[in-house]
């Protein structure tokens, strides 16, 4: 077997895990590669969920080469990962306590991929039934449909297994500490991923997750799990924040505003409702925004 075609499942250094398409008989089906030096010369990065190819293999050493990497459906910069279907923002309901500002930056990132996103809350069983109800129902008026799961109990992972199960590949991502390793875990126990607890003090947890890596759960579908961080960056670009927020983009879809350059803040005769829990949010992120796009003077 010369030449094959597969995905890569993890990066580190300078090595590629590839896991073929088609496993050759009684062959490994997963190889530790390098690149070709014609891919740098060319400018082509090679990313976690490219697909590629791959020849020279050794089968014996379980090694090959990657030659050619495909065009890309999508690209996510942080973390970086390719060819992604849905985005999986993970957050906790308590440790660490539930931040409105982390959470819609971190939803913001997602929605800026262009790709669908779903919410996740982890942690479930740390809070009384009637607050997971109000927190759900908080995140609808943002325009999520929130899903609750906790590890502890399974609570919610049967429906969330099968959500991922119909997807080609999910990105789990959000701050340090929520869980998404201890939730894969639950959905794959196998994986017996490191987890790490969470700072009492700051309330963050700890960087278990080093690297991106994608793991299988179904026939043609696999999850990532990412690095947490936990403060998102903003747009640059203080127009394109709008069309991030479902609750303002709902507004725009069926009566556009009057005005093309409007960020409908203030401005007379803007036609957009500000009564929205988040619109004091929207209007610091835009400055925010509007702050970091300005040019600094010298001296």
């Amino acid at each position: 077997m010369s030449e094959a075609a597969g995905i890569v499942v993890a990066l580190q250094a300078n090595y590629l895990d590839v896991e073929l398409d088609q496993a050759p008989e009684q062959g490994p089906s997963r190889l530790l590669c390098t690149r070709r030096t014609r891919l740098s010369h060319r400018g082509e990065a090679v990313h976690v969920g490219d697909r590629v190819r791959v020849e020279a293999i050794d089968p014996v050493q379980a090694r090959a080469v990657v030659s050619g990497v495909e065009p890309r459906s999508s690209w996510l910069t942080r973390p970086q990962v390719a060819n992604v279907s849905l985005v999986v923002v993970a957050l906790a309901v308590d440790q660490p306590a539930f931040d409105p500002d982390q959470a819609s930056r971190f939803l913001l990132t997602a929605e800026r991929t262009g790709l669908p996103v779903q919410l996740l809350l982890t942690k479930g069983d740390l809070v009384e039934e009637d607050q997971r109800s109000d927190l759900v129902e908080r995140l609808m008026g943002w325009g999520y449909d929130a899903w609750v799961v906790s590890s502890q109990t399974g609570a919610g992972i049967d429906a969330l297994r099968q959500r991922l199960q119909d997807t080609e590949l999910a990105v789990l991502c959000g701050p340090s500490g929520v869980g998404k390793s201890s939730v894969l875990n639950r959905l794959m126990p196998h994986l017996a991923l490191r987890v790490g607890a969470v700072s009492g003090r700051l309330q963050r947890g700890r960087h278990t997750t080093r690297h991106v890596e994608l793991f299988p759960i179904a026939p043609g579908a696999r999850v990532a799990d990412t690095p947490g961080f936990n403060r998102p960056d903003l747009p640059d670009d203080p127009s394109e924040l709008g069309v991030l927020f479902p609750e303002l983009r709902t507004q725009l879809s069926p009566w556009p505003c009057r005005f093309r350059n409007c960020l409908h803040r203030q401005e007379p005769g803007c036609g957009i409702n500000r009564d929205w829990e988040r619109f004091a949010f929207y209007e610091d992120a835009l400055q925010e925004c509007s702050d970091l796009s300005r040019p600094s003077r010298a001296g």
